[in-house]
């Protein structure tokens, strides 16, 4: 699998718990054997975790899907429970971690999409004493926030790798299509393609609305017969705007790449429908954030040393695909 990295990172091979509070919640850990976890063994013989999981997940996102199994993989292992909420609004977000900390969670794993709605709330954690981790977004502002580490991939870069990428394929005028407004990851995503390509238009679209994400990426397709690439900022997005570059018979003109991965795009890719993908392994944000708050508890260990631990960018094109395939299908990757 071809990798386009900037640093090495280190990372842990423990294990963390998660699972539900109200919004998407759902229920996690084990008190016995733990039969169907990774690597198999006993469950952890600490004391009984309660761990938070708040993410911004949007309604129909196969991403979240990926990386809420991984920390429930986690917290099967670690003797945790799991609590699981997601609204991708900052204020309601900001509710879900009050009520976590109202609950008395040993731990909060929490994604930074939207940091000043965060910032206040997660400051009372931290008074409370409760150990915070931050994932997927918000690489460059977790230490504001007062977590001790984050799981992610540095968003910009993984622009500029795209970027990179679509420059050597002879792309000049691409499209990056951003659907949530607000959202500092997907915007640093974008950037990071405009800083290899200076041409990169920005298009915003409603993702919770694949209609109107269709329609609106037909339009501006219609309206800009010089583009040469667009860009979907996930797995989901990248295949419905696929279909409308198909539906204006734009395949040998424009080429389509992603961000992140699922089956159906690893698929898309062997059959040459879409170029590439920048995996960031979501599945792998998930456990580690988990295992990380389980460490704290465990034995006082901060994993990532007051740094972060990265979990990506690795670009995945049509030679790379087929190994990824079978994990994808398993809902790892």
């Amino acid at each position: 699998m071809a990798r386009f990295s900037w640093r090495k990172a280190t990372l842990v091979a423990a294990v963390v718990p998660m699972l539900a509070l109200s919004a998407c919640s759902s229920t996690g850990g084990r008190t016995e054997e733990a039969g169907g976890a990774a690597g198999g063994g006993q469950v952890a013989t600490t004391e009984r975790m309660k761990v938070a999981l708040i993410t911004h997940a949007a309604p129909g996102d196969t991403f979240w899907d990926i990386l809420r199994k991984g920390a429930e993989e986690a917290a099967a292992k670690d003797n945790v429970e799991l609590l699981y909420t997601s609204d991708p609004e900052g204020g309601r977000q900001a509710q879900l971690i009050q009520q976590a900390i109202d609950q008395k969670v040993g731990g909060i794993a929490v994604t930074l999409a939207k940091p000043d709605a965060l910032k206040d709330v997660l400051k009372k954690a931290a008074d409370a004493g409760i150990p915070v981790v931050s994932l997927n977004s918000g690489a460059d502002v977790w230490q504001q926030v007062g977590a001790f580490t984050h799981f992610g991939s540095d968003e910009n870069l993984a622009g500029a790798a795209v970027g990179e990428k679509l420059s050597s394929l002879g792309a000049k005028r691409p499209i990056c299509v951003i659907m949530e407004q607000g959202n500092v990851a997907l915007d640093a995503r974008c950037a990071g393609v405009k800083s290899k390509i200076p041409a990169t238009e920005n298009l915003f679209v409603q993702g919770t609305d694949m209609t109107q994400v269709s329609s609106t990426v037909t339009a501006k397709l219609q309206a800009t017969p010089d583009a040469d690439a667009i860009i979907g900022l996930g797995a989901p997005f990248t295949l419905t705007i696929n279909k409308a570059v198909e539906s204006l018979n734009l395949q040998d003109k424009v080429k389509v790449a992603s961000f992140d991965m699922n089956g159906e795009l690893a698929q898309a890719i062997i059959d040459g429908k879409v170029a590439f993908t920048v995996d960031q392994q979501p599945w792998l944000q998930g456990y580690g954030a988990v295992d990380a708050l389980w460490q704290v508890k465990r034995g006082g260990i901060h994993v990532g040393g007051g740094l972060p631990v990265l979990t990506g960018p690795s670009i995945i094109d049509q030679a790379a695909a087929p190994d990824v395939l079978k994990f994808a299908k398993e809902g790892i990757r």
